[in-house]
């Protein structure tokens, strides 16, 4: 048995309550949220991300970026490279047996980073590995913790192409943030979705890290 823990929208929050884990997953929306400039972001990565990197109590960490870290987008090459990480973008990696495969993608969304039309993100997803066990994307799968407030009711913002993608490929788990009102767990078939948001809609850090045990 191993544990995953996964957090998502820290927006420069840095939470010193991570329990002790196996894997630690990381959905975007790192940097902090009244900066968005890439040159502070990439000087924050540096120091405050790093740091906070080191003393993770985790064997193993996994990140994305999200719509507003836009270093990871505009001027990647700012990003240090030795972070104590692996960052994935439209890419994989294989930990342990599993198949894990990582993207920042998410519909439209003001003008944020990583933004796509329906074209686009079909392509995204395309990349999408059939044999994925694992997936951590910022932008929610239509009608999952997906609801933004509208006019007294809820907008579903999450990507009705994701979800197919995630019905064809059938992973284990999949991880995501994005919407902060949306923070929950599904069951989809044999998949498990999770916003793992850790700020509430005004920002605050009201969530705790959210945490699954994988099982062989």
């Amino acid at each position: 048995m191993r544990k995953i823990v996964a957090v998502s929208d820290l927006h420069g929050y840095l939470p010193d309550n991570v329990p002790p884990c196996d894997l630690l997953l990381l959905a975007g929306d790192l940097t902090p949220v009244e900066n968005h400039d890439p040159v502070f972001q990439a000087s924050w990565l540096q120091q405050e991300f790093r740091r906070w990197l080191e003393k993770q109590p985790a064997r193993k960490i996994i990140g994305i970026a999200g719509n507003h870290d836009f270093v990871f987008e505009r001027m990647p090459f700012l990003v240090p490279r030795d972070l104590p990480w692996t960052y994935l973008q439209d890419s994989g990696t294989q930990w342990e047996g599993i198949k894990i495969w990582g993207t920042p993608w998410q519909p439209w969304f003001f003008d944020w980073a990583f933004n796509g039309d329906p074209e686009r993100l079909k392509r995204q997803w395309s990349l999408i590995p059939d044999d994925t066990d694992l997936l951590v994307v910022h932008g929610p799968p239509r009608g999952y913790g997906d609801g933004v407030p509208e006019r007294g009711g809820l907008r579903p913002a999450g990507c009705p192409h994701l979800l197919e993608r995630i019905r064809a490929v059938r992973p284990r788990l999949v991880v995501f943030g994005h919407i902060h009102e949306g923070r929950g767990q599904w069951q989809l078939g044999p998949t498990t979705l999770a916003n793992v948001t850790l700020l509430d809609a005004a920002y605050r850090p009201v969530h705790e890290p959210w945490v699954f045990d994988w099982s062989s």
